[in-house]
C-alpha cells in the first residue's frame, strides 16, 4: 500500500482576480515572507511573479498575476496579457473574489475571459477577506460565486488572519500532479533581489500618494551596487507623466520623496537583512503608459513583442 506522505507533488497555481483583491497578500502569507508588493491601491502588481512554496514532498509555484481589468492604455493591455497567458500553463487556477463587497464588472470580465480559454485548467474560487463579513454575507457570496462561474470548489480565506489557508492548500493539491520540484528548496521567487527592491520602492510610493499619481508611476533601477558583505547602494528613478505629478511625488521641500525613500529603504532592509543606502529622483516621461518605447525600457513588454 502506497504511503501518501511519500508521494511527491509539484505544479503551478495561477492566481487571478481583479485589482486589489489580495493575490499578493495571499502568496506572501503562504511563504511567510514578503516577496510581492502590497498596497490598498489597485493595480499594484504589474508583472507576473512566482512565489515558490516548498514543503516536504510538495512544491507549489504560485504565479502572482496583474489584476485583470478593462484596459485604458498599453500598460493595461500588457498587464491583462500577463495575467491571461499565465492561465494556460498552470495545473490549477485559483481565482480570488472579495467577500466584503458585491462582485464587480471586472469580476464578470474575468468570468468571461476564463470561459474563452481553450483547455482551461481546473478553477477553484477563494473568497478573500472572509474574516470581515458575517456568516449570512459569506453564504450569499458562495451562491453568487457559483452563479458567476462553475468552479470546482469555493472556499473562504483570510490571508491576513491566516484562516483557511491550509484547507485551500489541500484543495489545490488535488489538482497538482506527481513530480519532482522545479526549484531548489531555498528558492522563494523568480525575482532577483534588485527586482524585489524596485517593487518595494514603488509600494512605498503607493503607500503615501493619492489620487491618480500611483497609476502613472513607474520605477527604474539605475544602480544596485554591493558595499562589502553588509550593505548595498541603490539609485532609482521614478517616472511620472506630468510636471504636476512630479511636484506631488517630490513634495514641498522634498518631504514626500524623503518619506517614500525612508519607508522604501526600511522595507528593502527587512527583505535583504542588510543596511541599504537609497537615492531617489523623479523624472517626467509624458504618456509613458502608451509609449511602446517607454514600456520596453521599463520592462513592460508583451511576450509577443519580445
Amino acid at each position: 500500500m502506497t504511503d501518501e506522505t511519500s508521494i511527491k507533488k509539484a505544479g503551478y497555481v495561477a492566481v487571478v482576480g481583479r485589482p486589489n483583491v489580495g493575490k499578493s497578500t495571499l502568496i506572501n502569507a503562504y511563504l511567510e515572507q514578503k516577496i510581492a508588493a502590497v498596497s490598498p491601491k489597485p493595480q499594484t502588481t504589474r508583472r507576473k511573479q512566482l512565489g515558490i512554496l516548498t514543503r516536504p514532498n510538495l512544491q507549489l509555484v504560485f504565479v502572482d498575476t496583474p489584476g485583470i481589468h478593462k484596459a485604458q492604455h498599453k500598460l493595461g493591455d500588457y498587464m491583462n496579457e500577463e495575467a491571461i497567458s499565465s492561465l494556460q500553463d498552470a495545473d490549477v487556477v485559483l481565482w480570488l473574489l472579495a467577500a466584503d463587497e458585491e462582485f464587480t464588472a471586472e469580476d464578470r470580465l474575468i468570468a468571461e475571459k476564463l470561459g474563452t480559454i481553450r483547455k482551461l485548467p481546473p478553477v477553484l474560487i477563494a473568497l478573500s477577506k472572509a474574516d470581515t463579513v458575517n456568516a449570512e454575507t459569506l453564504e450569499k457570496r458562495q451562491k453568487q460565486a457559483v452563479e458567476l462561474f462553475p468552479a470546482r470548489n469555493v472556499l473562504e480565506i483570510s490571508a491576513t488572519q491566516r484562516k483557511g489557508l491550509e484547507e485551500l492548500l489541500q484543495a489545490l493539491l488535488q489538482y497538482i500532479p506527481e513530480g519532482e520540484p522545479f526549484f531548489d528548496e531555498d528558492t522563494v521567487t523568480d525575482y532577483y533581489e534588485k527586482e524585489i527592491a524596485a517593487e518595494l520602492i514603488r509600494e512605498s510610493a503607493l503607500f503615501f500618494l493619492r489620487d491618480e499619481v500611483p497609476h502613472c508611476l513607474a520605477v527604474r533601477m539605475d544602480e544596485y551596487k554591493e558595499r562589502g558583505d553588509t550593505g548595498a547602494f541603490i539609485e532609482a528613478t521614478f517616472f511620472v507623466e506630468r510636471e504636476s505629478q512630479k511636484g506631488i511625488v517630490i513634495g514641498q521641500g522634498g518631504e514626500m520623496l524623503k518619506k517614500i525613500g525612508t519607508r522604501g529603504r526600511q522595507e528593502i532592509e527587512k527583505m535583504s537583512g542588510r543596511q541599504i543606502y537609497l537615492s531617489l529622483r523623479v523624472k517626467v516621461n509624458k504618456n509613458w503608459r502608451n509609449s511602446p518605447e517607454a514600456l520596453h525600457l521599463l520592462g513592460y513588454e508583451k511576450e509577443s513583442e519580445k
